[in-house]
């Protein structure tokens, strides 16, 4: 059992590879990935169609920089409890060090953006033993997106 929360980010130039979201699972707080949403808000039309690798990686030591620090928002009550979780956004030097997995990757247009919503069983979920879970941006843009972003993420208790 746990809560349900969302982290965003909003009209943010994008223009490098980067971890869309970085979390760190408190202790004795597991989380789980219920869904991730990225689009984009500066180009259209055919000829600024590209493909953007993405993937998700759990196991780093060493947190990212360049982006922002960013609280977890109660997703489905507008009184439920703080979030355990520490979380960074739109990091520019990923994180790294430890043992990373990669547990998914994939490929997103930019002209219709991400979506990720996995089955139960897909979820991928972190604990504080695993030190990070990253939604990363693994491909630099053509030229500058600006860009939105939702993590779905619940954590367990």
């Amino acid at each position: 059992m746990g809560r349900m929360y969302t982290v965003t980010f909003q009209n943010i130039a994008v223009t490098a590879a980067q971890d869309f979201f970085e979390i760190s699972p408190a202790d004795d707080k597991p989380v789980l990935i219920h869904g991730v949403c990225v689009g984009q808000s500066s180009d259209s039309g055919d000829a600024a169609s590209e493909l953007l690798r993405w993937s998700i990686v759990r196991g780093h030591t060493s947190s990212g920089s360049g982006g922002s620090a960013q609280t977890g928002r109660p997703a489905l009550s507008v009184n439920g409890a703080a979030a355990g979780f520490a979380c960074e956004v739109n990091n520019t030097t990923i994180a790294s060090g430890g043992t990373p997995i990669t547990l998914h990757a994939d490929v997103f247009n930019v002209m219709t953006g991400l979506v990720w919503i996995p089955t139960p069983e897909m979820r991928i979920g972190a604990s504080q033993a695993d030190t990070t879970l990253c939604v990363r941006l693994l491909s630099t843009p053509a030229d500058s997106l600006t860009m939105d972003g939702v993590l779905y993420l619940e954590e367990l208790y």
